[in-house]
């Protein structure tokens, strides 16, 4: 059983911190890539059921509602009895009855909204558009409609931004009630508005203690910390990136897509143009056993529970101990071994990359 994830790579407006495959949305590329995505679909799937369905971007919401009635039809080709969660991204001001009403229709059961933030000095810097009071109005009518599991996206640690904002924004965020919060610490990328205006991050001591105060509060209202930047709700974890951080396999369709099936991992084309022609690929790669190893490891690592190290010695046949060298991490305390569960120490987590690197 696989997990499917379709990239949309339209938007209304760019934001200014986003190197995801992204393209201003126009109505003439759009109907073209959904017929090229459909013509990707049917040759590439294999008729396994699915568990998990996720429609990213980009902002599939973007679309006329015409498009995605389109576009959720293609999810029909897949073997759907055992699907447990279907995810569609959504920018707030997308959100209408009539768009809930189609979702609805081809079985979306959760949302993902991307709010960033309510500040609007922030809001200007990510050039995004957004109030608490429109979207205080639109969950009531997401609610109203039936979606009862909603993830925001919280985005902190921005230029100039300081604790008490953070709080405030995460009060906004707490009033909402979503199911699922999703928080990230801003990082300037290569090829991105804000790094070809050489704005710098904040320092990480600030990072750390915005970082340490969403946790800390957070956990006080019952939201599960059970991945590095992802929390949600008892029962309400996401289903589909779970597959990625448990090193499942999943189809990734779609211009900049990623997957992995039998084996292979794969990268979609970034370039519109290619795959409109057809040129879908750009890379794949046969996975030998120490490279499924260390998938497991870094990926396992990010969930707060960590890996089940009798489960990982099962699967491949080894001692975890005599792949990586976990014992001197274990003996300074970046690593904890408990209960079979192999984690990063609840202190360190904030330098987990520093400590993947010791491990791989």
């Amino acid at each position: 059983m696989h997990s499917v994830y379709i990239h949309i790579p339209f938007c209304k407006s760019i934001c200014t911190y986003c190197d995801f495959c992204k393209v201003l949305y126009q109505k003439e590329w759009t109907v073209m890539y959904l017929k090229r995505l459909k013509m990707e679909i049917e040759d590439r799937y294999m008729g396994d059921s699915i568990k998990t369905i996720y429609i990213g971007g980009g902002t599939p919401s973007c679309l006329s509602l015409k498009e995605i009635e389109y576009l959720l039809k293609l999810t029909n080709i897949f073997k759907k009895d055992e699907l447990e969660e279907f995810t569609f991204e959504c920018n707030i001001e997308d959100i209408t009855e009539d768009l809930l009403v189609i979702l609805k229709k081809y079985g979306v059961n959760r949302l993902s909204i991307g709010i960033e933030s309510f500040d609007q000095d922030n809001l200007i810097l990510m050039h995004r558009e957004n109030t608490y009071e429109d979207t205080y109005k639109k969950m009531q009518l997401m609610r109203k409609m039936g979606f009862n599991n909603i993830n925001l996206d919280l985005i902190y640690a921005l230029p100039g931004e300081s604790l008490n904002l953070v709080k405030k924004d995460l009060n906004y965020f707490l009033k909402l009630n979503p199911e699922h919060i999703s928080t990230y610490s801003l990082m300037i990328e290569d090829n991105t508005y804000l790094s070809y205006q050489k704005v710098k991050t904040i320092s990480e001591d600030i990072d750390y203690k915005m970082y340490d105060y969403i946790q800390n509060k957070l956990k006080h209202h019952n939201y599960v910390h059970y991945e590095v930047s992802n929390f949600a709700k008892p029962g309400y974890e996401s289903k589909h990136n779970l597959v990625y951080w448990h090193n499942l396999e999943y189809y990734g369709f779609g211009c900049g897509a990623s997957g992995y099936i039998d084996g292979v991992r794969y990268n979609n084309t970034r370039s519109l143009t290619n795959y409109l022609k057809g040129d879908i690929r750009s890379t794949e790669e046969i996975i030998s056993k120490q490279g499924k190893m260390e998938y497991e490891l870094i990926l396992g690592l990010r969930k707060i529970k960590g890996i089940n190290v009798l489960e990982f010695n099962n699967k491949y046949n080894v001692l975890i101990e005599d792949i990586f060298p976990i014992k001197p991490l274990i003996k300074n305390k970046d690593l904890i071994l408990k209960n079979n569960y192999l984690y990063i120490n609840p202190k360190k987590i904030y330098i987990m990359n520093e400590i993947l690197l010791k491990l791989v």
